[in-house]
């Protein structure tokens, strides 16, 4: 695992966002004689797991080697999100002509501006993650690094906690994939591309998964020239096709160089000058750009925790867990990026409440029975619950598709948003929901009325009846339910109905 390195540029909001997170004069606690449980990570999981157990009475211990809130708050959600705000202005302004307002020409992004904006916000947001309101929880907690030394203790610099529980919650890094010449030459991360300060006039992401997409779309916006490059399956490879192709054309459209070439990518060269060459289906580069982001997927954080002595399973993957989360020490538990193909937020924090579940009062939750969607947030945005109909047909579960494309919902035609569409799959012969995926200008917020209606057993017949306000996009939603309704119309019921109108026309 990396170490504690500082983050950059070191202005006033770094340095706010670093004393709340990791305090440069933070004393650890006198350790108690033992824990209830000992919490190994402060990244979403981790927290989530020492405020709800501290808060129910429990003896917590937090251990952090880096900075609370993890990479959520610190290189993840809070300042990619930050980022795709002024990149979606930048293109309402760009775009505003279509609308009838014409925009002076000469119209800039301040990039120096846009990531002093976001360093600002992130520590705005950092006391919720900060070290003090934790241990005002009531949370015991050491900054230092972690490690198992049997089966019920874990040394942190010197001090050894004991513990009837404890969670491994140490999530996952940025893994350079195997490209020819990549170790020879610097490449960005998700761990320092939020520490640019002037924008590269030319960038290569590595990755057209969500942040590779999302971060390519962010950068085109502010002005830089961008190459994307994804495997041979194209950009965003787990959605939807027709869901991936919406976005693949707003990419295109915003000015991005997509390549689909996989592996084949050799690289070379030195800082500010590093060459690219490479082919695929879309055709051949041979191109030099300033700054290489990789974002081709995620390594778990195992290395230096002392798993063996613990006697935890692991592998390349992950610790290893089961249903319950329980790892092969059935008094150790484990959450979030490093053991979960959910690699979200909101996955880790769901999981973590299984833990404390399972972990304090012996109970029998079960994380399979999460029903976890996920969004990506490029314009637009792409968000998913359940399977897509790839996933039905490997799992042989028979279903029926419906599809509202937003050109046909009066709210997207309205704002000029018409890309994107609404597709629900539900078990062939009921109502029964099994995914869905939505691609509009707000998807993430859209997919929660179908999460919802899946928790909760409802149908698709129970969105059809339930009332939308008009215009809004969410029609759409229910636009798809009254698709269904009406294929319960077969020609049976349509001869009953005929013959029960035609009699009530006679009785008069």
């Amino acid at each position: 695992m990396t170490t504690h390195t500082g983050l950059q540029p070191r202005d006033e909001h770094n340095r706010r966002l670093t004393s709340l997170v990791h305090p440069e004069d933070w004393k650890n606690p006198r350790p108690q004689p033992r824990y209830n449980l000992v919490v190994i990570g402060a990244g979403t999981a981790g927290l989530v797991c020492a405020a709800g157990a501290a808060g129910l009475g429990a003896k917590v211990a937090l251990v952090e080697r880096a900075y609370l809130g993890g990479d959520c708050l610190n290189f993840g959600c809070v300042p990619s999100k930050a980022l795709l705000a002024t990149a979606k202005a930048a293109a309402a302004v760009r775009d505003a002509g279509e609308l009838g307002v014409h925009v002076p020409p000469g119209t800039r992004v301040d990039f120096a501006q846009v990531m002093e904006r976001m360093r600002r916000l992130r520590a705005t947001i950092a006391p919720n993650d900060s070290a003090v309101r934790f241990r005002d929880l009531g949370v015991d907690v050491f900054l230092g690094t972690a490690r198992f030394t049997d089966a019920q203790t874990v040394e942190v610099d010197g001090a050894r906690l004991a513990f009837s529980k404890a969670v491994i919650a140490t999530g996952a890094r940025a893994a350079a994939p195997p490209v020819e010449g990549l170790e020879t030459v610097p490449f960005l991360t998700n761990e320092t591309v939020f520490s640019l300060t002037s924008l590269p006039r030319r960038l290569a992401v590595m990755g057209a998964g969500p942040i590779g997409c999302e971060m390519a779309q962010a950068f085109a916006r502010f002005g830089c020239e961008v190459i994307l490059i994804g495997s041979a399956r194209g950009i965003l490879p787990k959605e939807d096709r027709d869901a991936a192709a919406f976005v693949r054309e707003s990419l295109l459209r915003d000015g991005v160089k997509i390549l689909s070439c996989g592996k084949s990518v050799q690289v070379s060269g030195s800082a500010g000058a590093i060459r690219l060459v490479a082919k695929g289906p879309d055709g051949e580069c041979d191109e030099v750009v300033d700054q290489l982001l990789v974002a081709a997927g995620r390594k778990p954080n195992v290395e230096g925790l002392g798993l063996e002595e613990a006697g935890v399973a692991y592998s390349g993957k992950g610790v290893q867990v089961d249903e319950y989360l329980r790892t092969a020490n059935p008094d150790i538990f484990a959450a979030g990026d490093v053991c979960s193909a959910y690699q979200f937020t909101h996955a880790a924090d769901f999981m973590a409440r299984t833990v404390l579940r399972n972990a304090l009062f012996k109970g029998r939750a079960k994380v399979s029975k999460l029903i976890i969607p996920w969004c990506t947030y490029t314009d637009p945005e792409v968000a998913h619950v359940g399977m897509t109909a790839s996933d039905a047909a490997e799992k042989g579960v028979a279903i029926e598709t419906f599809t509202r494309e937003l050109h046909e919902v009066d709210r997207a035609i309205l704002e000029g948003r018409t890309d994107g569409m609404v597709r629900v799959h539900v078990r062939k012969g009921t109502d029964k929901i099994v995914g869905a995926t939505i691609v509009a200008a707000h998807a993430g917020d859209m997919i929660s009325e179908i999460t919802l209606a899946m928790t909760s057993g409802l149908g698709l017949g129970s969105i059809a009846s339930t009332i939308h306000p008009y215009p809004t996009q969410a029609e759409a939603i229910r636009q798809t339910a009254d698709a269904f309704n009406r294929t319960r119309l077969t020609p049976l019921v349509k001869w009953l109905f005929a013959r029960w109108l035609a009699w009530g026309r006679s009785s008069k």
